[in-house]
């Protein structure tokens, strides 16, 4: 604590003194839920706070979160590395005092990396949503609370010391935003992708998430306009990322590109050099490298235990591949890894056992997930085509593999063709090497206190074979909770 308090203390009268330049402010605008559904990614939809910051600095084209559910993400980008690597891959877990889940001796977040180096951190919105044992106060000068982002909302940077450095996060609703813009996007403005049958259902969604982009393109414009007014454009790097794809069937929770590819637009107009205005960058990248991007650009060191590495910069090197991983979601017992190189999506299935659709939370909910129903309904009826219908079928393999350059949906499995054999190997290999290097902690099964956690909250909605041993020991914990 004396440590961070004498950095802070010489970082301010540093700056009071103008002895050095001030250092760099660092804020994420985080977007739950949010596809790239922005009128800079190509849609038909008016999102001009996001378009200008766009022109106002790089776009990433094909950027990938590590994991298509929030809990696994979120741990994952505290860290630096991936979930997996510190057993913190089980969506919800470390949630109870029996399943609590401890980082490593030595291994801290970057938020008090950047705390020890005189930064102000702050997370307005309030969700943490880690999988292992946390201190808010620690990780936060500002912890939050309250709920996501609303306009007006006091900035949380203005109660840093005179001439201190931020890092910020603020949680905006992104596709699970409940507030209206008007007048509403019309069914037919949307695009639906190739793996969805054009029914009104889903189009329905899918303006509901057109709404969703727009309400949040004003919130960046209003946070935007809150750096404006405090003079703080020009020395903050803003980046507007989300944190998985849209909660729809194939896409949430889901290790294609429609649960991991998210939007992803970075400025910093005193860093031109390094964001060029109006630059598209093409490449394949990884969110994770966020976090060494950060520590990067605040001048605190990445860890060497980190798996991520900075975006910017002369030392800069493409990924050739980027690694996704899914567990267990809830109640619903799944384990999917995935490989995305720049032509190429390898997927491959730890549990066929089980259907893609096997039991989730959003089965029987309607509303906004009435898409669930409607699609089991036409797969029945056999009203869904062969690019539709794999992903409805009672079973699973254990490969899949998509060329990128013809069937950018996702929609065609190679694995059994000849012609992509090479591929398939090749892909094949990158993720048992990524595997052994980073003792994938996901391809052992969960211990009892976790799924214990879990069958305690969720009782009868946890089917998967994995509970039945805790069945028989905790036979009340089969019957619905009352009042369910």
């Amino acid at each position: 604590m004396m440590a961070r308090l004498l950095l802070v203390v010489l970082a301010c009268l540093s700056a009071a003194h103008g002895q050095d330049a001030p250092r760099t402010n660092i804020l994420w605008i985080w977007a739950e839920d949010m596809s790239p559904l922005t009128g800079a990614y190509g849609e038909d939809i008016q999102t001009p706070h996001l378009d200008r910051m766009a022109r106002d600095g790089v776009l990433f084209e094909r950027a990938f979160t590590p994991t298509p559910v929030c809990s696994t993400c979120r741990s994952s980008m505290m860290v630096g590395a991936y979930a997996t690597t510190f057993g913190l891959h089980n969506h919800r877990s470390s949630r109870t005092k029996a399943s609590r889940i401890h980082l490593p001796k030595g291994i801290r977040t970057f938020p008090e990396l950047l705390r020890d180096g005189g930064y102000y951190t702050f997370n307005l919105g309030g969700k943490h949503d880690y999988n292992f044992v946390h201190d808010k106060k620690s990780m936060f000068d500002s912890p939050g609370g309250g709920g996501f982002y609303r306009p007006k909302k006091a900035m949380p940077w203005r109660k840093r010391a005179d001439g201190q450095p931020f890092f910020g996060i603020i949680q905006v609703q992104g596709g699970k935003e409940r507030r209206k813009p008007s007048p509403s996007t019309p069914r037919n403005a949307v695009r639906l992708p190739r793996y969805y049958p054009d029914v009104p259902t889903l189009r329905d969604f899918f303006a509901y998430q057109y709404d969703c982009a727009r309400v949040t393109d004003a919130d960046v414009g209003a946070i935007l306009a809150e750096l404006e007014k405090d003079g703080l454009t020009d020395n903050t790097l803003v980046v507007f990322h989300g944190d998985h794809g849209m909660r729809c069937l194939r896409d949430k929770q889901f290790c294609y590109d429609g649960g991991l590819r998210v939007p992803m637009i970075a400025r910093w107009p005193a860093r031109k050099d390094l964001l060029p205005p109006g630059t598209r960058r093409s490449e394949i990248v990884a969110v994770i490298d966020l976090v060494a991007t950060t520590l990067d650009a605040a001048g605190v060191a990445v860890p060497a235990w980190m798996e991520c590495r900075p975006l910017l910069g002369e030392g800069y090197s493409p990924r050739d591949h980027i690694i996704g991983v899914r567990d267990r979601c809830d109640f619903t017992i799944d384990r999917i890894r995935t490989v995305r190189t720049d032509r190429y999506r390898y997927v491959r299935n730890g549990l066929t056992d089980r259907p893609y659709t096997q039991p989730t939370y959003k089965d029987g909910r309607g509303g906004l997930f009435a898409y669930v129903e409607v699609m089991k309904q036409l797969y029945a009826e056999g009203k869904l085509d062969a690019r539709q219908a794999w992903f409805m079928a009672p079973d699973r393999l254990k490969e899949e593999l998509y060329d990128h350059a013809a069937d950018p949906d996702e929609t065609v499995n190679l694995a059994s063709d000849p012609e992509h054999q090479a591929e398939l190997v090749r892909h094949r290999h990158l993720l048992n090497a990524w595997i052994g290097k980073t003792g994938d902690k996901g391809q052992q099964r969960e211990d009892e206190a976790g799924l214990l956690a879990v069958l305690r909250q969720w009782r009868d909605r946890c089917v998967n074979p994995e509970y039945d041993a805790l069945k028989k020991k905790h036979p009340d914990l089969s019957k619905p909770k009352r009042g369910r």
